[in-house]
């Protein structure tokens, strides 16, 4: 990632190739076996100051690095941006990108300490297979989430109900999905689970419908019920005129006539106009001569 070269002489590099390092130490064994103890002591002084200035080189190398990544990233997400990047997207390839290069970094780094890296790619290839295997629900996860970027199920602000949890989806990370739900929870979903499961996605339309299901007794008048609610929901500018309101009969059930009230609002909206005239119709109803029935059981006792 960076070409950072430290000449101590003409001919020798800070970075060397893995022979010239192998012969350059059965050089240095046979000079100790042949040398006196004040030539070993010089030597060894030598290769200590030697080692201290590639350490100090490979961690200048990380800082640097390290910092330009965050600018990198930085610069990556305000392209994003200004070209309308879809958010989950822009999430995702943001910790795409700081993942591949710290990897080049953390590679750039121990080659500056003389360390074969080509031999550590070599390694880290052979033991991919056995990790890969070990974490398959890992590769999973990252699989589902190249799907859910790609087919688009939700993206992030959506309202999404999923693996029996609910929430507003905040981001689309590498492996995992997550969701806050309206009491301040933070829920991660893995992104496989989440992109084979059924999605209840409540913020693709601009719309949605509000239904109450309004039980009155046999014998009331659903026409007058019918225009008590209608007198409730008109003028309410949070209600869309069309599609209009209609309350209709839902059912004839055992001890209710139960009718249907139904209404279209912003999403936005939804919740405060669902609990709100859950409070209207039960207060105003009554006061007009319409009644709430509940199961009731009559108890004969017989005496003998």
């Amino acid at each position: 990632m960076f070409p950072f070269f430290l000449q101590t002489d003409p001919v020798q590099p800070l970075i060397l190739p893995d022979s010239v390092q192998k012969a350059n130490l059965a050089e240095k064994i046979d000079k100790v076996v042949n040398m006196d103890v004040k030539e070993l002591l010089m030597s060894m002084a030598g290769d200590a100051v030697w080692i201290v200035l590639k350490i100090i080189l490979a961690l200048v190398i990380y800082f640097i690095g390290n910092w330009l990544i965050r600018r990198v990233v930085r610069l990556l997400d305000a392209l994003f941006e200004r070209r309308h990047v879809d958010p989950s997207l822009r999430t995702f390839l943001r910790h795409t990108a700081r993942i591949v290069l710290l990897i080049i970094l953390i590679l750039s780094v121990i080659q500056t300490l003389g360390v074969n890296v080509t031999s550590i790619i070599a390694l880290f290839a052979s033991a991919t297979l056995a990790i890969g295997m070990a974490l398959s629900g890992t590769a999973q996860n990252f699989a589902g989430g190249v799907m859910i970027l790609l087919l688009k199920p939700y993206k992030v602000g959506d309202y999404i109900e999923a693996q029996g949890q609910a929430g507003t989806v905040r981001e689309i990370k590498l492996f995992s999905t997550v969701i806050h739900t309206t009491d301040n929870r933070t829920i991660y979903i893995p992104n496989n689970s989440i992109a084979t499961a059924i999605i209840d996605n409540h913020s693709t339309a601009e719309l949605r419908r509000v239904e109450w299901t309004v039980g009155i007794s046999y014998g009331d008048s659903v026409d007058v019920a019918r225009e008590a609610i209608f007198a409730l929901l008109e003028g309410d500018i949070r209600i869309e005129s069309e599609p209009a309101p209609v309350v209709w009969v839902k059912e004839l059930a055992d001890s209710s006539v139960n009718l249907s009230a139904r209404v279209w609002v912003k999403n936005a909206d939804y919740w405060d106009v669902f609990f709100e005239y859950n409070e209207k119709i039960y207060k105003t109803l009554p006061e007009c001569g319409i009644n709430f029935p509940f199961p009731q059981m009559d108890v004969h006792l017989k005496k003998e």
